[in-house]
């Protein structure tokens, strides 16, 4: 056993080597290290922790992303012509809001979430068993694994309500169904209890782990939320956190696109990222968004999916003048740069894309989806595509929080509160400002629409918007390719079927079919 364990946990210390944090790791041999003195370094601990932030990709761009971005009014995965993206009626479901139990985006991220709290116990239980770590080291590195299973905690209150929760490896019961006020309670608890222990520096070498910066962004979100979810307002409690995160030395950054760059790591504005590699756990959103012919006018070499487009209502939303349309997404002709020419897609139709769909052969659906020429569809254009990539995932970082969502977290607790009007006004005209590149397009002053607005076309594909429409009151009303008013029990989703037949102890949320 001398060796088991440390060479269990190589290939997810490779997998987070992305983030500056893990370029100086040293190329040792762990295998040759006897286990009772693993543990003493730097580049140890980060080896044993690896898995508990390699566990994050999972979130982005995946069926998670899908079922986030889906279910609100950001994006849509449509079914192209000949039934490509059909996948089982998955997405339509999202568009639809008429999902079921057995939707396979609601299973695979419900299984994220678990799996994310599960290797958080797991590797706390190896850290309690280390014998070479210092105390000292042990509780600050407790205090990460912590946090990282708070935000998995804090994803199945905003998804699921009530969530099964677990928080000991060695346990061999299923656990009960907790109730959302009661995890609610337990993020609280936790991130109260480690936040002074994690680190407050903004550096290399804490970039993309889980410091007192995301400590405070997520209690902000805890508390901005907590009228919807607790049914307790706690706006004063959300401003003191934003503010404390805004006094920890994140800056925002002169140039918006630099957060999304193909090296975002260098960002001063990203609070809690999930680093990515080309060659190991790549970022594929360029796979999940582009048309097949895109790489080409884009000048890099990738078989790309043909799925994700942005839906047309919330487009249209965007000043044209904002540099954050372009920014955020991929709209018109695509240009071969061989000939000069449009592209051409094999359904021998120009390669254009638009922001609005044709729906076709709705008979064959419900009468309201349809399916949709392969080129329709405005793009995700906010991570920038490298040119030069050879059938490679991309370099560029998933920012979970970044402080411009803080700003406009911090306004909107502001004016909820009817407090600070000016200082509110102030930190969203500092987003508008940034996007714009001047103060021609600031507010005299800004109330909630204004602030909803603002959120939308700073954080467009970041997964924000479902949960910016529940809390804003926006979630209920009809919209693209759904005439119905959503039916508030669907501001949940439902407890998955093949969760249930693994545990029969769980209770699935009114409203959905019971077990």
């Amino acid at each position: 056993m001398k060796s088991t364990i440390i060479s269990k946990w190589l290939l997810g210390a490779a997998l987070v080597c992305g983030a500056p944090a893990c370029t100086d790791l040293d190329e040792t041999v762990y295998d040759t290290i006897p286990s009772d003195k693993f543990g003493e370094t730097q580049a140890q601990i980060n080896s044993i922790i690896a898995p508990v932030y390699s566990e994050l990709k999972g979130i982005w761009p995946g069926d998670f992303f899908c079922l986030m971005e889906e279910s609100s009014d950001m994006a849509i995965s449509p079914t192209r012509i000949g039934g490509d993206w059909w996948d089982g009626g998955y997405h339509m479901e999202m568009q639809r809001r008429n999902w079921t139990v057995m939707n396979n985006l609601i299973n695979n991220s419900w299984n994220e979430c678990m799996d994310g709290i599960a290797t958080c116990n797991m590797v706390y239980h190896l850290v309690e068993l280390n014998t070479a770590m210092s105390d000292e080291l042990k509780q600050k590195t407790f205090s990460e694994i912590r946090g990282v299973r708070a935000f998995w905690v804090y994803l199945l209150i905003d998804l699921f309500g009530n969530a099964p929760l677990a928080t000991d490896f060695g346990t061999t019961e299923t656990p009960s169904v907790t109730s959302r006020a009661d995890l609610f309670k337990f993020v609280l608890s936790e991130l109260s209890e480690i936040k002074d222990n994690l680190p407050a520096e903004t550096t290399a070498a804490t970039y993309g782990k889980f410091t007192q910066g995301a400590a405070y962004t997520l209690l902000a979100k805890m508390y901005l939320n907590a009228q919807e979810w607790i049914g307790q307002s706690m706006w004063n409690e959300a401003a003191e956190a934003c503010e404390k995160v805004m006094s920890l030395g994140y800056i925002l950054e002169p140039d918006w696109k630099t957060n999304f760059g193909v090296n975002n790591q260098v960002s001063a504005e990203a609070i809690f990222a999930i680093p990515f590699s080309k060659t190991i756990g790549g970022n594929y959103i360029h796979n999940r968004t582009l048309h097949y012919k895109d790489p080409i006018a884009l000048g890099f070499t990738k078989g790309t999916w043909n799925g994700m487009s942005a839906q047309p209502d919330y487009v249209k939303e965007f000043d044209e003048k904002d540099p954050r349309y372009e920014g955020s997404f991929l709209i018109g002709p695509m240009i071969d740069p061989a000939t000069g020419k449009v592209l051409v897609t094999d359904h021998g139709r120009d390669l254009i894309h638009t922001i609005d769909f044709n729906m076709m052969s709705v008979e064959k659906y419900d009468g309201i989806w349809g399916e949709v020429q392969q080129e329709e569809g405005a793009r995700c254009n906010k991570w920038t595509f490298e040119a030069g990539m050879n059938n490679t995932d991309m370099e560029n970082d998933y920012h979970i929080f970044r402080l411009a969502d803080v700003y406009l977290m911090k306004a909107e607790a502001l004016v909820r509160m009817g407090k600070d009007i000016p200082e509110a006004t102030r930190l969203v005209n500092a987003i508008r400002e940034r996007a714009y590149g001047d103060s021609n397009h600031n507010y005299e002053t800004v109330d909630l629409d204004k602030i909803y607005q603002e959120r939308r076309y700073e954080l467009a594909w970041e997964m924000v918007s479902r949960q910016d429409m529940i809390r804003f009151g926006k979630f209920s009303a009809p919209g693209y390719l759904r005439p119905e008013t959503t039916p508030e029990y669907r501001k949940l989703f439902p407890i998955p079927y093949k969760a249930w037949q693994s545990n029969d102890k769980l209770v699935q949320n009114p409203g959905y079919p019971a077990f």
